[in-house]
């Protein structure tokens, strides 16, 4: 709308206003409505990319910028040539004011113009109604044909101009040289006027004409197709010269002045208008009719004679009989062509028959803003609104006065034994893991990798693989492993586009490489040739790959029917195989496309799984019901621990420690676990000893900061000792839901928050000891982790990790605390954040 507008305005304003496109994939319709008129002149196909189509756009515009100023600037001057002025004559008598001429015939066709820019198809009009059928009319007299009129010199050619934008009629050419002057005539007498002649006879009417032949009924035309909008027309041109004066008085012939040179022949003028009527004469005696003979047969058509002298007017002679009706004659040759018709307006006719309904049109550009509306009358009064939100708590109050002493209370409950505390730090110390052992599977994953994916669903598609392939347990070491899961990957798309990951690959060696192997896929983007892919897995991956006596499981993953030019079996995986097919969409719906799943799940109807998005792919009820199908009876074997003394840990009342949070604002983490992480760092302030002034040598400040994407940190928190400042976290951090770049954020970290080289932040104290804590499944992008981790080695930070879910890359969270995996916490659930036990355990961890 603004855009439209504007282009209005520039154009009401005289301004030209060329279209460069960006790209080859644009709405020319829109463009063109943009660019002045003519639009093949100021959009045509001007493109601003590649470089060599920029370049050749921008020669184009310059030369019609140049092309347009020259025909606007340059003013438009005729050829002139002056004669020598002979002597001046005498002055003649005054003439006779000369009758008007007889109108002349029509000039010849003039020369044909260049043809004109096309313009846009425009709008097909509504259907006339058909007119009335007028009566035929009476053959008129033939007229008396005039004499030739004398050529005239052929104007001077004109040089060839630029192509550029319809210009303003030429001027007149010269005039041609001036014949030789005649000998001078003597002035006649003017002599008297006649006597009117006797009125004659009315004559006969001629006789009606035949009838000619009914014409054939034409076809029915095809109904066109509905235009686009007209653009506006461009600015008529200068209209045409006014109709000369009245010839002025003539005088004397002066001498005949030397001749000139003749100029060269110019170009055919303009036509001219038509001359005024001029008046009627007096009648002139009639003369008398012949003798009507009888009608003979058209004869042959002969050429024109010459025009010979007319004759005197006889008088009317008496009306003759009517003769008998004669045959009727052969057609005669067809005769010259007739001189255009009058075009008039016609009676209107009677209204037809209802048309058949057009094609639907074109939708319409938008309109023009309309004015604004005048003030309504007051609305009913609202509802009330909803409370506001809570508002912060206050500072804590004075001191009061101690109250008096209680009475004692009763015995409490003992406290924990140091076995329940190894115990509980078995639930999350990541040292304490047990390792779960899955029956021995070979599983086969097939990913649909055609246009209509998508990349963002095709990204969740692979971390539904690497998600399973976390939930299965250790892998076997090869082929001859009985024990583990061998895992496989087959993304396709069109015809021979394939990319798979074999169960034998060599450097697939564990989870952590397998899963680097499916990150590194590539979506591709084309057809859908889903049975030749099954084929491709069958006798590529399962047969070469299969262990004796171990299950073989494949999950094949799909959003559409496939393309019928594949003539493979969608059942080719039906060999020993169990299948289960993953349908995403709504398309699946209907019966057709069912019996197709169920061929792909060889004809298993408890193995077709139907999902509305991709995204429901990662949930956990989904990723729960698939590990139950893969792995129903898993066993854990856990590391055979004796309990042991706690960690002896200094007490925040004897040295400083400066805490920065680090927590993944990425997809992965979700809005409301993101607000589960913020309510335990707030649960962490309220256990943990911290500071009492802002440069107390001892006690704890807490900073958060989050990462996500390739943008800046947000430092959410600086370090702070206040529990107000840390309380109002909650309300004011806002989620970033990007991708995960963690390496970036560490150096981040040491480089502003700790070092504080561009003096932005508070920094820690002088002796303190500096702990980072990363709330992180560890799944982000390899980007500066390693320049990260040796960043914190040099600034001396003490580092944990708490990880959350079974998702998690235990190869970064190692490097993140290095290598001492007895400082991850790995918990099952977001909500376990927040509870007591964790909250003074890792309170304890920290100090």
């Amino acid at each position: 709308g603004g855009v439209q507008q504007a282009t209005e305005a520039a154009k009401a304003a005289g301004i030209k206003i060329f279209v460069v496109a960006t790209s080859d994939d644009t709405m020319e319709s829109e463009l063109k409505q943009i660019a002045s008129s003519p639009v093949e002149l100021y959009r045509k196909d001007y493109l601003a990319f590649p470089k060599n189509r920029r370049q050749l756009a921008v020669n184009k515009i310059t030369d019609t910028m140049v092309n347009e100023g020259e025909s606007e600037c340059a003013e438009q001057s005729c050829l002139q040539t002056t004669g020598t002025s002979g002597p001046k004559g005498l002055k003649g008598i005054k003439g006779a004011k000369g009758s008007f001429g007889t109108i002349g015939d029509a000039g010849t066709t003039g020369q044909r113009g260049d043809p004109g820019i096309e313009g846009p198809i425009g709008l097909p009009g509504s259907k006339g109604y058909p007119g009335l059928k007028g009566e035929k009319g009476d053959i008129g007299i033939s007229g008396v044909k005039g004499q030739p009129g004398n050529s005239g010199y052929n104007g001077i050619d004109g040089i060839k101009g630029k192509v550029g934008s319809i210009g303003s009629p030429g001027c007149k050419g010269d005039p041609g040289m001036q014949g030789d002057m005649g000998p001078a005539g003597d002035f006649g007498v003017k002599g008297e006027a006649g006597d009117p002649g006797d009125k004659g006879f009315a004559g006969q009417s001629g006789r009606p004409g035949m009838t000619g032949l009914k014409g054939l009924h034409g076809e029915k035309g095809v109904l066109g197709y509905i235009g686009n909008p007209g653009l506006p027309g461009q600015k008529g041109s200068k209209g045409m010269p006014g109709l000369p004066g009245d010839v002025g008085d003539l005088g004397t012939r002066g001498d005949s002045g030397a001749s000139g040179l003749r100029g060269k022949t110019g170009g055919k003028g303009d036509k001219g208008e038509v001359g005024p009527e001029g008046e009627r004469g007096m009648p002139g005696n009639m003369g008398e009719n012949g003798v009507m003979g009888p009608p003979g047969f058209p004869g042959v058509r002969g050429t024109p004679g010459d025009t010979g002298v007319a004759g005197e007017i006889g008088s009317n002679g008496e009306a003759g009989d009517f003769g008998p009706r004669g045959d009727t004659g052969d057609p005669g040759a067809k005769g010259d062509q007739g001189k255009d018709g009058y075009n008039y307006v016609g009676p209107r006719g009677t209204q037809g028959d209802r048309g058949d309904p057009g094609l639907q049109g074109l939708q319409g550009s938008r309109g023009y803003y309309g004015e604004k509306g005048g003030h309504g009358p007051k609305g009913t009064p609202g509802d009330a609104g909803d409370p506001g939100p809570e508002g912060e708590p206050g500072d804590r109050g004075v001191r009061g006065q101690p109250g008096p002493p209680g009475s004692p209370g009763s015995r409490g409950a003992s406290g924990l034994t140091e076995c329940e505390i190894m115990g509980f730090v078995r639930e999350t110390c990541g040292c304490c893991d047990c390792e779960k052992l899955c029956p021995a599977v070979d599983l086969v994953f097939v990913i649909d990798s055609s246009e209509s994916i998508g990349k963002s669903n095709f990204s969740l598609a692979k971390n539904f693989v690497i998600s399973v392939a976390n939930r299965l347990g250790k892998m076997a070491k090869n082929i001859s492993d009985v024990s583990g899961s061998r895992l496989g990957v087959v993304q396709y798309s069109h015809q021979d586009a394939v990319q798979a990951i074999r169960m034998d690959d060599p450097d697939v060696t564990s989870i952590t490489s397998f899963k680097a192997k499916v990150k590194a896929m590539e979506w591709i983007a084309g057809g859908t040739w889903t049975p030749s892919a099954l084929k491709f897995t069958y006798d590529n991956l399962i047969m070469p790959g299969r262990r004796l006596r171990t299950k073989v499981v494949a999950i094949v993953i799909t959003d559409g029917r496939y393309d019928p030019k594949d003539v493979d079996n969608l059942e080719a995986l039906c060999k020993g195989v169990e299948v289960y097919a993953i349908a995403i969409g709504d398309m699946f719906d209907t019966s057709a496309e069912r019996q197709s799943l169920e061929k792909i799940a060889c004809n298993t109807g408890d193995r077709v799984k139907t999902l509305s998005v991709y995204a429901d792919l990662t949930a956990e009820e989904f990723l729960e019901e698939i590990e139950q199908i893969l792995c129903p009876e898993a066993d854990h074997i856990c590391p055979d621990m004796k309990c042991s003394t706690a960690l002896q840990v200094a007490p925040l009342v004897q040295r400083p420690v400066d805490i920065l949070f680090l927590v993944d604002g990425s997809e992965r983490t979700g809005a409301e676990n993101f607000g589960s992480v913020l309510h335990f760092i707030e649960q962490v302030s309220q256990e943990i000893r911290l500071a009492r002034k802002e440069n107390d040598y001892k006690g704890a400040r807490l900073a958060v900061l989050q990462y996500g994407g390739e943008q800046e940190p947000d430092v959410l928190l600086d370090f702070s000792h206040s529990e107000t400042t840390i309380r109002s976290l909650i309300s004011k951090a806002v989620y970033r839901d990007s991708s995960s770049v963690l390496g970036n954020a560490i150096l981040f970290a040491v480089d502003n928050v700790v070092n504080n080289r561009n003096s932005q932040f508070r920094g820690v104290r002088k002796n303190a000891e500096v702990s980072f804590v990363f709330v992180t499944d560890g799944i982000t992008r390899d980007q500066n982790i390693e320049e990260g981790i040796e960043a914190m080695r040099k600034a001396n930070v003490v580092s944990s990790a708490i990880a959350v879910g079974p998702d998690v890359d235990h190869n970064i969270l190692a490097q993140l605390v290095f290598k001492d995996k007895a400082l991850i916490f790995h918990l099952k659930r977001y909500a376990d954040l927040v509870s007591t036990r964790v909250v003074k355990h890792i309170v304890h961890c920290l100090g």
